[in-house]
């Protein structure tokens, strides 16, 4: 199966519309940002040698994900860096191994870009365990979904 999927850093624009809509219909709009906020954010993350960098997920050479990794993610907490965020995967390529492909990748990803730790928030239970994160604590976000799971992964 993994000879499907492949993940890679992106670093020109040939698939930003396509990002730009994944991740302004996933919060985006519902933050209360306009559409060309968040091309421009996306843009920005584009990124060769530093912070953020953006990484897609690629099955048989089209791009159905995406995760970043970043300085920043949770407003509230700007003690914690770097991030995971916006690990992303089309609603029609989900339950078909994608997520395990692209999660898999994030460590040897992460130590390439000289990080040895990385934090992120989520709703979801049980699932960034099995790829090695550790829970930390419930958090307070303020966004729609107020409290939400922290966790770290050492790389």
């Amino acid at each position: 199966m993994s000879g499907r999927f492949s993940v890679r850093k992106i670093t020109d624009d040939a698939h930003l519309d396509k990002m730009t809509d994944w991740m302004y219909e996933w919060w985006g709009r519902a933050e209360g940002y306009c559409y060309e906020a968040v091309r421009t954010y996306m843009a920005y993350s584009l990124q060769d040698q530093r912070l953020p960098q953006t990484y897609g997920l690629s099955r048989d050479g089209e791009l159905i994900g995406m995760y970043q990794l970043t300085n920043g993610d949770l407003f509230p907490r700007p003690d914690l860096y770097p991030w995971l965020a916006n690990v992303y995967i089309e609603k029609n390529c989900r339950a078909e191994g994608c997520g395990r492909f692209l999660l898999e990748s994030v460590c040897e990803h992460a130590a390439k870009a000289g990080l040895k730790e990385l934090y992120l928030y989520t709703t979801h239970h049980g699932l960034y365990e099995r790829f090695g994160w550790t829970f930390v604590q419930e958090v307070d976000t303020f966004l729609e979904t107020r409290v939400q799971r922290l966790y770290k992964l050492e790389i």
